[in-house]
This record gives C-alpha cells, structure tokens and sequence, in this order.
C-alpha cells in the first residue's frame, strides 16, 4: 500500500470513529432527558404490552385525574400532596412544594413530570392543569380510554374551590 493510500485510509477511519462518538454522546444525552408518559395503572402494575414499571429514581410524567378529597396542603410551605387515579384502578402519589395552576382541581385531569421516588410515589417538577372544562391533555385522555365528564361537586364543595 503506497503512502498516499494509508493516509487516506487512516483519515477516513479517524473520521467515521470520530462520528460515531459524536453519535453515542448525542444518544446517551438524549436518553438522560427522556421523560416517558406512564397512567397511575401502569405505574402500579406495569405496561400492558410489556408489563415494564418504570424505575425508582426515573424521570417520567404521569396523568390522570386527581382524586377527590386527597388533597394535603402544608400550612407553613407550598408543600402539597394529592394522589391521581385513572379509569383502569391505579392510584399514584404526586409531592409538590411549589405553586398549583389556578386551574388545579380535584376531580379534574392534570399531567405531572417529575421523578419517581419510590414504588407509587411522584416528587413532581412541573403540574400541568387543564385550561377548561371540555379540555383533557390528550395523553391523559387517551390512556383514560374514556370521555372527559365534568365532576359533579356539592354545593358546599364548589364554594371551597373558589377560595384555594
């Protein structure tokens, strides 16, 4: 093999490798962020098609509706709890210490991110509410597997809603 050839041959190498540890960087980083959408259900009992819960410690979201009357609020902080179910049985429990959306509700769908504490239990980054009463995130809806009916709340029940 002549001289020129080898430096070729060598450049081309340096160059295909170099592009493959660009790529596997790029992968692994994008990986790190992946945030996967999971129901209450499955984050109990796993995914239907593969049965895969996900891991303590994963970044993930998780959507449904919150449960009615499950809604703990720290007077001193902005620490709240709340649990979220879905139409399949799964209830999760959702942390979070900063401010709800005004549109936060029980009985109504919201979309949680965060990261995954222990097996049923969410430390949420984000709270996502619904903008109205005819909205459901469409994730949420779809993994409900049901139209979105407005909770029906007791005279007294609204009137508490109007002042949190």
């Amino acid at each position: 093999m002549n001289p020129r050839r080898k430096k070729r041959l060598t450049l081309a190498v340096a160059l295909i490798a170099g592009v493959a540890a660009v790529a596997s960087l790029l992968l692994y980083a994008l990986n790190s962020n992946l945030n996967l959408f999971y129901t209450p259900y499955e984050i109990v009992h796993g995914k239907a098609d593969t049965g895969v819960k996900p891991e303590v410690g994963q970044r993930i979201r998780v959507g449904g509706m919150v449960t009615m009357g499950s809604m703990k609020r720290d007077p001193d902080s902005l620490h709240v709890e709340f649990a979220v179910h879905d139409s399949a049985g799964g209830e999760v429990i959702v942390t979070f210490d900063d401010l709800l959306p005004d549109l936060f509700r029980e009985g109504q769908g919201i979309v949680a991110q965060g990261v995954l504490v222990e097996s049923g239990k969410l430390e949420a980054t984000e709270v996502l509410a619904k903008h109205d009463e005819n909205y459901m995130p469409p994730e949420v809806a779809e993994a409900m597997d049901q139209k979105h009916e407005k909770p029906e709340y007791t005279d007294k029940q609204a009137e508490g809603y109007k002042y949190q």
